[in-house]
């Protein structure tokens, strides 16, 4: 049982969260709660910490229905090197405010725009600067639900491996594939070489977004929440699309639009457009 905050374990944990320097230096991340233990690839965990509740709750489930899940744990958990520390020492671990008991640190994910091109119609989203964690989340999340192939990300795009991030994504971000790239523009110019239709989400669209095809290999380019695409990223793309609005509304959440962009081309898919 870990008692100290001291323990060089713990500290460690609280830095990878807090620091996405540290994140990149140590190759590793961290994920907490049930869902995101159960759904993590056994090949990419690293460690695990358990509170002292949650462990003793393993085996004496509290709530009615919580042995359900708490069995699931425990199978996973068997031949799995693992530490317990103390309910106080634990929420010093985690960025929650109410931490569920369990939590690991991962190693990274690297990944590349060839993984995103093996299918033979991909879809892509680009993003351009997105700086809200839970709306990279989320798009990643809704991407995966979408069909995605992958995520192409500006490098001043937030970090996804940010706690609020990773929580949004629910899992997702073990699946999607995704990579941040120097230059956006080098990468669309590579992509549209190798057949992909990119389409930019733009306020000056001449095109209603469900008018356009997107049963060929597309990429939605969807910019930064206060200001949209730049101009340079923006006239990379094929086309612009655009949302219709009523009332005064000017454009939608970033994280809603892709939605809407990415469903459109789910639904086109399905049903041969």
């Amino acid at each position: 049982m870990i008692t100290s905050l001291g323990n060089r374990g713990v500290k460690s944990v609280v830095h990878l969260r807090e620091r996405a320097k540290v994140r990149r230096e140590q190759d590793a991340f961290v994920t907490e709660g049930v869902r995101m233990f159960l759904e993590a690839p056994a090949e990419r965990i690293r460690e695990v910490y358990l509170s002292e509740s949650f462990s003793r709750c393993m085996d004496n489930p509290a709530r009615p229905g919580s042995d359900v899940y708490l069995a699931d744990v425990k199978e996973k958990l068997t031949g799995m090197s693992y530490e317990t520390v103390t309910d106080e020492v634990f929420k010093k671990m985690a960025d929650t405010v109410t931490p569920q008991g369990i939590l690991c640190v991962m190693k990274m994910y690297h990944h590349s725009l060839d993984d995103m091109m093996q299918g033979q119609q991909p879809l892509l989203l680009m993003l351009e600067d997105i700086q809200d964690p839970g709306n990279l989340g989320t798009m990643i999340r809704t991407g995966e639900g979408a069909g995605i192939s992958g995520v192409v990300m500006s490098k001043n795009t937030v970090d996804i491996y940010n706690p609020k991030t990773i929580r949004s994504t629910m899992g997702s971000v073990y699946r999607v594939p995704f990579v941040y790239v120097e230059d956006l523009a080098e990468s669309i110019g590579i992509l549209r070489q190798r057949g992909v239709r990119v389409f930019a989400a733009h306020l000056k669209g001449k095109e209603w977004y469900d008018e356009a095809d997107y049963t060929l290999p597309s990429a939605f380019l969807v910019g930064n929440e206060g200001n949209g695409l730049t101009d340079r990223i923006a006239d990379c793309a094929d086309s612009y699309i655009r949302i219709p609005m009523a009332g005064q509304v000017e454009s939608l959440n970033a994280g809603v639009a892709s939605s809407i962009l990415l469903y459109e081309a789910s639904r086109q898919r399905r049903n041969g457009r």
